[in-house]
């Protein structure tokens, strides 16, 4: 079988990227890892978010409003085409703030970014204190200060945009192989050679969307190995009436419920274990911004871990030694998920990547090391 494109990563990333080639008509394979593998798209909060995006870099920014609008389209198309419903829904969401000192900071912040920025002035975001926040979150603490409000955040059930992706990949032909685990990648005379358990797969030009994969991979084809993991930790409660709540990063009513309870950042290597201290800590502050949570029982919880770029920006790159080799990685998979689907794809198709987003290469990362 003749592929034009091998992908190493059955992810959220991954699978968006499959998509938007394999609409082009393009020939793709996806090697894609077991079930008890690292997986980041199985365990993030499914949100669609905008506000906060790029502080350090506003092309992130830029990307993440222009996906954000582009998201109410995608998800009807994924939905037409494989009657998988993804619990979309664009409503703004809320980024709170807890104490005077946290609400200064961000509107400051904010304002640097989307005041000076000219290719943002299209984002549109407010603080809004305390009593005014109760109209869109029924039920606030009397101690949460307020919170940034944002009409370009939304959220989905992540599992289900995965399952659509996978739907609509295998539609359109993608051959999509689950528990192909890969060793080792190499450019050849005709192309690029995965190396799996079941023999070498090739094709005429190679993604790494492997996230935390990339480290072993990446360098071999001249491409940026720098992601670390970054763990993350949930809660998640019983089914409950609906709230009328808009989301949040921090907690967020599921549409069959439950509230997900989250939104922390642990430096603590590949340790997928969850800890009583943080889901403590996690249970207080849910409850401060909701006291009503304090009667809700807790269901489960689990962590994950983040695929996070030196400076949390995402990574897009053509390699310079091995051409048709391309590295993707980030941790906004979900937010993005349009923009990979389409504007990414495209030009990945078309080798316009180094030049159309030079910018997001892991070239970034040297030049820092270097200052």
């Amino acid at each position: 079988m003749s592929r034009d494109f091998l992908i190493i990563g059955g992810g959220v990333v991954g699978m968006a990227v499959a998509y938007g080639l394999a609409r082009l008509g393009r020939r793709v394979t996806v090697l894609d890892e077991h079930d008890g593998s690292l997986r980041a798209s199985r365990g993030n909060a499914g949100l669609v978010w905008v506000q906060g995006k790029g502080l350090g870099m506003p092309r992130y920014a830029e990307l993440s409003l222009h996906s954000s609008e582009s998201w109410p389209g995608f998800a009807q198309e994924l939905t037409a085409r494989t009657g998988v419903e993804l619990e979309y829904e664009r409503s703004g969401g809320v980024d709170l703030c807890l104490d005077a000192q946290e609400a200064e900071a961000r509107q400051a912040a904010y304002r640097t970014l989307y005041a000076t920025t000219p290719t943002l002035t299209a984002m549109r975001w407010a603080y809004l204190d305390r009593e005014v926040l109760r109209e869109h979150l029924p039920g606030l603490g009397e101690t949460v200060h307020g919170g940034t409000f944002s009409p370009h955040d939304g959220q989905c059930n992540p599992l289900y945009l995965l399952r659509a992706l996978y739907a609509a990949c295998l539609t359109l032909g993608v051959d999509y192989r689950p528990a192909t685990s890969v060793s080792a990648v190499e450019a050849t005379h005709a192309g690029f050679t995965a190396r799996t358990p079941t023999g070498a797969i090739s094709a005429e030009r190679i993604i790494l969307a492997a996230g935390l994969g990339a480290r072993t991979l990446a360098p071999s084809l001249g491409l940026s190995g720098q992601v670390r993991p970054v763990r993350g930790q949930l809660l998640v409660t019983e089914r409950l009436p609906p709230g009328g709540r808009l989301p949040s990063p921090q907690i967020r009513q599921t549409a069959s419920g439950g509230y997900m309870i989250g939104d922390v950042l642990e430096e603590v290597g590949y340790d997928t274990g969850v800890t009583l201290e943080t889901l403590h800590s996690l249970g207080e502050r849910a409850i401060q911004i909701y006291p009503d949570l304090a009667r809700a029982r807790l269901v489960r919880t689990w962590s994950a871990l983040r695929v996070m770029t030196p400076d949390g920006s995402p990574l897009y790159e053509a390699s310079r030694n091995c051409s048709g080799a391309y590295n993707l990685s980030c941790h906004s998979g979900i937010t993005l998920a349009a923009f990979h689907a389409k504007e990414l794809a495209a030009a990945i198709d078309t080798d316009r990547l180094a030049t159309t987003y030079g910018d997001f290469s892991g070239a970034r990362f040297d030049v820092q090391a270097i200052g």
